[in-house]
């Protein structure tokens, strides 16, 4: 076949197919139409069984970008700070700017005036002490200091402390003002209701505690397996006696060490000696009941709150 007559029946030829294809196009839109309106009048449920059967279009999901998530720093607490500053700021004068004190207290707070005592005012404090801090909004804090002066007197002092965003950085924002001290909050009803008698557990409590303070006598021999505890160095005391001992549990009470695994918690008034006074001092504890007698689980004085369990 001669290529001019090959090219001119291709020519005619894709007419031809193409027509073909739109038949095919315009069949399947005839039965789509048909079979809708079939539907239709089969009554609305095969039109909702027909709806939730048609084919549904997924789109590609876009790859989830990573969400950028804004860290603050926990601003440390300034109240070290402001103590420092207060202890500065009472022993220096505006009469002595060049002193010691007087420098490291503008250096702490640049903007704050020195105070200028009169000559027959009140002596610098023994001792300086913050009570209490609040963070009052981003890099805002107050801090309450206590001074306590040779007299036995107490004055208060509000001071505002700026920090950086770090909590690395502060600065003494104003002059400190002259406040109330922190009202006294009530003591919260104990869970320590059970007394317990003189036995073997108020005596194995006395021998920990006299090991403990005293260093007679070795303090593992009296804690339980896994349990470590060092003994206070150097001794404080000469001699150690329980006053008081005071339980959550009933079993504690007990005349006869109770089954191995019995767990009690207490708190034990105690009186310790040294050479020149006697010191009241208050424990608690928690002990384990095993092989007979009673061992030492935790020594939890300063942590726990109400009986609770730590």
């Amino acid at each position: 076949m001669s290529p001019g007559k090959q090219a001119s029946e291709n020519e005619a030829a894709a007419p031809m197919a193409a027509g073909a294809r739109l038949e095919a196009m315009r069949r399947r839109v005839r039965l789509s139409h048909l079979a809708f309106w079939t539907v239709i009048a089969a009554g609305p449920i095969a039109l909702g069984l027909a709806l939730t059967s048609t084919p549904t279009v997924v789109e590609a999901a876009t790859e989830a970008k990573p969400t950028a998530v804004r860290t603050t720093a926990h601003a440390a607490d300034p109240s070290g700070y402001a103590q420092l500053f207060v202890a500065a700021w009472l022993r220096s004068s505006a009469d002595d700017a060049t002193s010691v004190q007087a420098r490291l207290a503008q250096s702490m707070a640049p903007n704050v005036e020195l105070p200028d005592p009169a000559a027959a005012a009140q002596p610098a404090p023994q001792s300086v002490t913050a009570v209490r801090s609040a963070h009052r909004a981003d890099g805002a804090w107050s801090v309450t200091v206590a001074a306590q002066y040779a007299d036995q007197s107490v004055r208060y002092y509000a001071v505002p402390v700026a920090a950086d965003r770090a909590g690395a950085s502060f600065t003494v924002a104003g002059a400190p003002g002259v406040v109330a001290g922190p009202a006294r909050a009530e003591v919260p009803a104990s869970s320590y209701g059970v007394s317990v008698p003189e036995g073997d557990l108020s005596s194995a409590l006395e021998e920990f505690l006299t090991a403990y303070l005293t260093g007679a006598g070795e303090v593992d021999r009296y804690l339980a397996p896994g349990v470590q505890l060092t003994a206070v160095a150097p001794a404080p005391y000469t001699a150690v006696t329980v006053q008081q001992v005071l339980a959550v549990e009933e079993a504690a009470a007990a005349e006869q060490v109770p089954a191995d695994g019995t767990k009690v918690r207490i708190v034990a008034s105690v009186e310790a000696r040294d050479e020149e006074r006697r010191w009241p001092l208050g424990y608690e504890l928690a002990f384990t009941a095993r092989s007979g007698r009673w061992e030492v689980a935790a020594l939890e004085s300063g942590t726990a709150q109400n009986g609770g369990v730590r």
